[in-house]
């Protein structure tokens, strides 16, 4: 998952640490690397305040008169490197602060992050709806044929930013709409705020945790009464779906973690869709998806529904052969006829395991021992490095949390530091639950800035099963996407492509987690001898991973039509929606569950875009074909990083993707994948 930024669309403790980033130098170049101080809640909020002087005054310099707007190529590239600098001064203070308001241990670093960013969203909406400003940037467009190619979509990039920000609104509604978006600010960190600090522990008896692997219970909290409390952890949660026999438990938990936002998250949700539907009409746009839909490669909400009913007839079938499977082996296991057998959601994970391990011979917590966690990332490391010509090198340094690794990117042909990358693998408490990339520091060649990307997961310390293997992948995607990006304005840099193309590079990785030339290489960095997949295992792997393509794609396609219809032009109760349309799918609704509140991707950059995941999968197979299936060749990677990686959004996707392909993109292997008859 890549989270959204708000700039770029528009000696203390270590438990109360936050980035804080040196100035730049005196020549406007950093120092070789940038340095980490750590800063206490107090420290942070003056660090805060200081830096938003600094961009108000930026601010300020700007404003000329209309009568100073460029007037040749020159103006407009003093222009947009003084937009750049701006851009920079917002950035060092908003990406720590997102990235700690996630990860903090202290609570009030995370809520005093909450408030810097809240200060900061306002300063960048009353920007962009700065009229002086946004004539400079006008005036400069219209001169756009004498600038690069590279200057001409930044200048277009900025000017749609102010457009849709309501800078040519009326007053009235221009202040309205500043409001709104403050309000969807917080609304949005309520929401987050209120998944991840759910603390909640739910007791389960000995009798009810039956058929879990020892391990997994000799780490579990106890009680004094010997029952075993769990949270909401990946690490703690999934084990438990795939492995508990005992099926109430099973629906007690997944009750409790589809509920875990609780229901004030439902209320949050449903102001925030009245408020982007009224922001929507604001623009005399008939819905917040056509808003959205037009900044992305779909362009129209329309585009999406075509393409969401063409994974549907794709996939139907496919859905329906799975679920009748899984119905035969409960009906087996139960004892019982098959007519009286229905598949629950909370049998899924649970049938899944034990068919792909009666078929495939599959047993996900086995595989943990293949893929040690510490040999697991610095294989990473190394496959990353051999593919785009880079180099990891750990490197002693501050930290929020004594787990936090950190590693300087080196490029292996001029052995230059590039960037820097920050892991963060393991549960606690006070962090977010999910996996995902924070890009704290985008790249600015003009400036000499580099980039700064933190992975943040919530692994088993152990080891990993094929499918963390593939998240870890997918999450370095983002990764190398952030630190390999060497665009010459920030506001381009790194991932900053239109939504529904953002999830194609780290898609495109997952693929790695399955090859023989990649895992190959595993048991090289094994701390003790640690066995190695066979070629009967892996197809084994290979196999197990097709079945259930016709389940997962159908349960992306509830998800990507909710959210479209959610934004769509009529209105309605965000629970009572999503609730008639689960239960028109073949598993049904779970009367009690409340999955809207937890559904965190519709409170941030992907409501009205969700369907972006599956629309950047079609590139994303599509940009594998390139490799030919050999996923260790250099010079592919070379090709990839330097057409695709390096250029953040200088260039629209499709061209991104044009360039590296050397023809147009293709969804065949799309199609193949989500029926089940792809290649792997």
């Amino acid at each position: 998952m890549k989270p959204v930024s708000l700039i770029r669309t528009v000696v203390p403790t270590v438990a109360a640490a936050i980035w804080s980033l040196t100035a730049l130098a005196a020549a406007g170049r950093e120092a070789a690397r940038p340095t980490v101080p750590l800063l206490n809640a107090l420290q942070l909020a003056q660090y805060c305040d200081a830096k938003l002087q600094q961009a108000q005054q930026r601010i300020q310099a700007l404003e000329r008169p209309e009568s100073a707007a460029p007037t040749k190529a020159a103006d407009a590239k003093a222009l947009l490197s003084a937009w750049n600098q701006l851009q920079i001064v917002l950035e060092d203070v908003q990406g720590p602060a997102e990235l700690f308001s996630n990860v903090a241990p202290d609570p009030q670093v995370r809520t005093t992050a909450e408030t810097c960013l809240l200060a900061v969203g306002q300063l960048s909406t009353g920007l962009l709806q700065n009229p002086a400003v946004y004539a400079r940037f006008k005036a400069a467009r219209a001169m756009e044929k004498s600038v690069d190619s590279v200057d001409k979509k930044m200048l277009r990039d900025v000017t749609n930013s102010f457009e849709d920000a309501g800078v040519g609104l009326p007053p009235i509604q221009r202040a309205r709409m500043k409001a709104i978006l403050a309000r969807l600010d917080g609304l949005s960190q309520e929401f987050a705020r209120n998944l991840r600090d759910n603390h909640q522990k739910l007791s389960f008896m000995p009798e009810e945790v039956k058929g879990l692997p020892e391990d997994y219970l000799s780490r579990a909290e106890r009680d004094d009464q010997g029952n075993y409390l769990l949270g909401f952890d990946y690490p703690e949660f999934a084990p438990f779906m795939e492995y508990a026999e005992n099926g109430e438990a099973r629906k007690r938990y997944l009750i409790a973690d589809t509920n875990r936002g609780t229901s004030r998250n439902l209320d949050l949700l449903s102001e925030a869709v009245t408020l982007r539907r009224e922001m929507a009409a604001l623009f005399g746009q008939t819905s917040y998806a056509q808003f959205v839909t037009r900044r992305n490669m779909a362009a129209t909400p329309q585009a999406v529904q075509r393409f969401l009913e063409e994974v549907r007839a794709k996939v139907a079938a496919l859905e329906k052969d799975e679920l009748d499977e899984l119905r035969a082996l409960k009906a087996d296991l139960n004892k019982q006829a098959l007519a009286e057998t229905k598949v629950e959601s909370w049998d899924l994970s649970y049938l899944q395991q034990k068919l792909k391990r009666a078929r495939f011979h599959i047993d996900q917590n086995g595989l943990r021992k293949y893929f040690p966690t510490d040999a697991a990332i610095p294989w990473i490391l190394h496959v990353s490095g051999i593919l785009y010509g880079i180099e990891f090198r750990a490197a002693p340094g501050p930290s929020w949390h004594a787990d936090v690794r950190y590693y300087d990117v080196i490029d292996t042909h001029s052995h230059a530091r590039i960037a820097g990358i920050y892991l963060d693998l393991f549960p606690r408490e006070g962090k977010v639950g999910h996996a995902a990339v924070w890009e704290v520091r985008g790249s600015s060649s003009l400036a000499g800035r580099t980039p700064i990307s933190v992975l943040i997961a919530n692994f088993n310390r152990q080891g990993l099963d094929s499918e963390e293997l593939e998240t870890l992948l997918h999450e370095f995607g983002h990764v190398l996407h952030g630190v390999l990006s060497n665009t010459r304005y920030l506001g381009q840099a790194n991932s900053s492509v239109e939504r529904d193309f953002v999830e194609a590079p780290s898609q495109m990785y997952e693929n790695w987690a399955r090859n023989r030339e990649t895992l190959s290489l595993m048991s090289r960095f094994c701390l003790s001898a640690c066995p190695t997949l066979s070629d009967q295992q892996l197809e084994q792997i290979k196999s197990a991973h097709e079945f259930g393509r016709g389940i997962l794609y159908g349960r992306q396609l509830l998800y990507a039509a909710y959210d479209m219809k959610l934004h769509g032009q009529t209105s309605g109760d965000p629970l009572q929606i999503w609730a008639e349309m689960e239960d028109a799918t073949p598993l049904g609704h779970v009367p009690g569950t409340e999955f809207p509140g937890q559904f965190g991707h519709l409170m941030g950059g992907y409501a009205a875009a969700y369907y972006g995941y599956m629309w950047s999968e079609v590139l994303a197979l599509d940009m594998l074909s390139r490799f030919h299936g050999k996923l260790l060749n250099p010079v592919v990677g070379q090709r990839y990083r330097k057409y695709v990686l390096s250029r953040g959004s200088e260039l629209r996707a499709k061209d991104l993707v044009r360039n590296f392909l050397g023809r147009e993109p293709d969804s065949t292997a799309f199609f193949e994948e989500i029926s089940g008859r792809r290649p792997q």
